[in-house]
């Protein structure tokens, strides 16, 4: 097997669930220390993060990627053990194989061989490691970031190690993400008796209109490359159980993936005033967990990255701001030039989760092509 593989076994081989580590960052650390990288180490909390640079100089290119996974659901459905990587018929198997360990072994591998063949490049490489991102994201890459400020080392390009591909290794690019934000949403009523209904106020039929209202309200147009913002409720619950009981609360959340058309403020004011339209009495709670961003075609990482994939692979790739979210709305909110570019993506958080050998192999070849077009000329 190649490096990139053997590397993608040894981090795979650590149970890194969310917010554990298991000394994935910390093999890195010592592979980039080989090489020329200076290693910080931010903890927060129960959150390890690494921040590795070589360079002194501007630009400044960032690698970033988490090594925690989420959890494997029940062992007893995998076809080989979730942390014992296992390569067959020319897939590598394992949790976090293409999410995204896979993609951080390709990334020091491509720096291996490019640092081997521009010693004197210009500017510097950075990785920026988070144990934090298939968590809350509070004390991962967002906390790095407030301290890289401090220290005048905010990224100028910033790659993304996430798995965007979906037919073929690099056919698609992330260049953004929709925001979202997520309502927690409390109906009240008066509980009482079915039979006395006079006496009693039903929270569910309150919301009935109210909920409709907000499932087909319009909050824009498709502006590619974003989809139309769109509502999805996640959980609804009335009722003690009990069938002659009126429940005296229905309560709710809802989340909205939203364009750059759209603000926090714009949906958190359209929702109260459909809730108000329909007489609801409610509370209301919102959790923002990323502002959309998006990085144009006609920036030097964006045309970079696509030139490369162009020369490298032969077709141009389809720019993309779909998914969830990512730990480059982090680097967005900087002023970073941000692209999401790793494995494909259809076995990502799924029971046997796999990559195969050869995109490996292709990741690293792409990353260390990157590399050469921003910093090696």
């Amino acid at each position: 097997m190649s490096v990139t593989v053997d590397l993608t076994k040894e981090l795979i081989s650590r149970p890194s669930i969310t917010p554990q580590d298991e000394g994935c960052q910390a093999l890195l650390a010592a592979r980039l220390e080989k090489i020329g990288f200076s290693i910080t180490h931010f903890p927060f909390n129960q959150v390890k993060n690494l921040w590795a640079r070589r360079g002194n100089s501007a630009p400044l290119f960032c690698f970033a990627g988490h090594t925690d996974v989420v959890p494997t659901g029940d062992v007893n459905l995998w076809q080989s053990p979730p942390f014992t990587p296992t390569v067959r018929d020319g897939m590598l198997y394992g949790r976090g194989a293409a999410d995204m360990k896979g993609s951080i072994a390709a990334m020091v591998t491509a720096c291996e061989r490019f640092i081997a063949n521009y010693p004197h490049s210009k500017g510097s490489i950075a990785f920026l490691i988070t144990s934090d991102e298939e968590g809350p994201g509070i004390d991962g890459t967002k906390a790095v970031l407030k301290e890289l400020a401090h220290r005048n080392e905010i990224p100028q390009w910033c790659l993304v190690g996430e798995p965007s591909s979906t037919d073929k290794v690099g056919d698609t690019l992330k260049v953004g993400r929709r925001g979202s934000i997520t309502g927690h949403l409390k109906i009240n009523g008066i509980q009482g008796h079915v039979a006395y209904p006079h006496l009693a106020k039903n929270p569910i039929h309150a919301a009935f209109k109210a909920l409709d209202a907000l499932c087909t309200h319009v909050w824009d147009q498709a502006l590619p490359p974003f989809p139309a913002t769109s509502l999805q409720f996640a959980n609804i619950h009335a009722g003690t159980g009990a069938t002659n009981v009126i429940p005296g609360v229905l309560e709710a959340n809802f989340n909205l993936r939203f364009s750059p058309q759209c603000t926090p403020e714009f949906i958190q004011q359209t929702v109260e005033n459909i809730l108000q339209a329909h007489g609801c009495e409610y509370e209301l709670h919102w959790q923002i967990s990323g502002k959309p961003f998006y990085t144009p075609p006609s920036s030097t990482l964006i045309q970079s990255v696509t030139h490369t994939i162009s020369q490298l692979l032969g077709f141009t790739p389809i720019h993309s701001t779909d998914g969830g979210t990512s730990d480059g709305r982090f680097m967005a909110e900087y002023g970073c030039e941000i692209v999401e570019l790793g494995p494909l993506n259809r076995t990502i958080h799924q029971i046997n989760e796999c990559v195969g050998v050869e995109e490996l192999e292709l990741l690293s070849s792409l990353y260390e092509n990157i590399l050469i077009s921003l910093l090696g000329k």
